[in-house]
């Protein structure tokens, strides 16, 4: 991992090495010096950000994957949602058990098809709301894994029982 107080100084050093030089030379010269310290920087710059980014398998898995979530914690309808996911429905809305794409790709990846969507109702709305369980794993009523969303896939929460 690259060391910032590191580059600093190591550019520090360049730049005072080409002050000197350049205090006697010419002003081609001295445009060359700025021209290599701004690339310095730039090098060590993305470097640094190059060190500090996931690798793309990592970001990949989990992109948009918050904290785990108790089921407890969830508000009561979520409950109500996972446990007619596991007992097979009847659900409330027509579209829940429909294939979920993972378009926003913020869950693992996995095949088509392996992820179904499941609306956790909201008090109060008139339509389906933001609120969605969605569940992966090959037979609907037992899932591998199942995350909640209370902002309409902008994020997700993997549930824990």
């Amino acid at each position: 991992m690259i060391n910032e107080k590191d580059v600093v100084k190591n550019v520090d050093a360049a730049t005072d090495k080409g002050a000197r030089a350049a205090a006697t030379a010419m002003p081609s010269l001295r445009r060359q010096r700025n021209s290599g310290a701004v690339w310095a920087l730039v090098l060590a710059a993305t470097m640094s950000l190059t060190a500090l980014a996931p690798s793309a398998s990592q970001a990949r898995g989990a992109a948009g994957l918050g904290a785990d979530v108790p089921l407890a914690s969830l508000p009561p309808q979520a409950r109500r949602t996972d446990q007619l996911i596991h007992s097979g429905g009847p659900f409330p809305y027509a579209k829940d058990g429909v294939v979920f794409g993972n378009r926003e790709k913020r869950l693992p990846r996995e095949p088509r098809g392996y992820y179904r969507e499941y609306t956790v109702p909201t008090p109060g709305a008139r339509d389906r709301g933001a609120r969605r369980i969605i569940c992966g794993g090959n037979v609907p009523t037992e899932p591998d894994a199942c995350f909640y969303t209370e902002d309409h896939y902008s994020s997700f929460h993997r549930i824990v029982k």
